[in-house]
């Protein structure tokens, strides 16, 4: 019975799921949940954090499929997928924050470059690889945060738990980097 969704790309899985089709879902989450799960744990160390968030993730894509499907295409699917994970995530850290007055989750850097920062490299360049390379590690972790996930000065800060200015200057540090090293 599952054979019959094997061909179909996420984003025709998410249309699927826009008509309430539970199969498709249960598919659409054993294709991205592994992956998901991998990509939050990069940012949150706290496990029972990355399981809520999950959870939350595939709760709003059940409730809100039906008014995305129709301008979410393939490979934006995923996309579409890890900006509503992101957003929760942020959200987990917001709801924390107010409740301990401090983030009580610690994030930390992978020894393993993330599969963005590899395609990234890829697509740029040597050159822009081995600057980026060259960041200290908590420049980098801002560059990967508003960057790559396109998350807000506001969001970057309560993912990384650290004040905004310290994201702001942070992020204008690695720009100059940035700069310095492909001039």
């Amino acid at each position: 019975m599952r054979r019959s969704l094997d061909g179909l790309d996420e984003g025709e899985l998410l249309r699927r799921v826009a008509r309430g089709d539970r199969r498709a879902f249960d598919e659409l989450y054993r294709r991205t949940a592994p992956w998901l799960t991998a990509r939050l744990r990069r940012r949150c160390a706290d496990e029972d954090v990355v399981a809520e968030v999950l959870q939350e993730t595939y709760l709003a894509v059940w409730r809100s499929a039906g008014s995305q499907a129709h301008a979410v295409a393939g490979g934006s699917a995923i996309g579409w997928l890890w900006t509503i994970a992101a957003h929760r995530l942020v959200d987990a850290f917001r709801h924390r924050a107010r409740r301990d007055r401090v983030p009580a989750v610690q994030t930390f850097e992978t020894v393993a470059p993330a599969a963005e920062e590899e395609a990234l490299a890829g697509e740029i360049g040597a050159d822009m690889e081995r600057a980026l390379l060259a960041l200290p590690a908590e420049l980098r972790q801002v560059l990967r945060a508003m960057v790559l996930d396109g998350l807000t000065t506001r969001e970057t800060s309560l993912l990384l738990g650290m004040p905004e200015g310290t994201v702001k200057t942070r992020a204008r540090r690695a720009r100059i980097a940035m700069r310095e090293a492909l001039s």
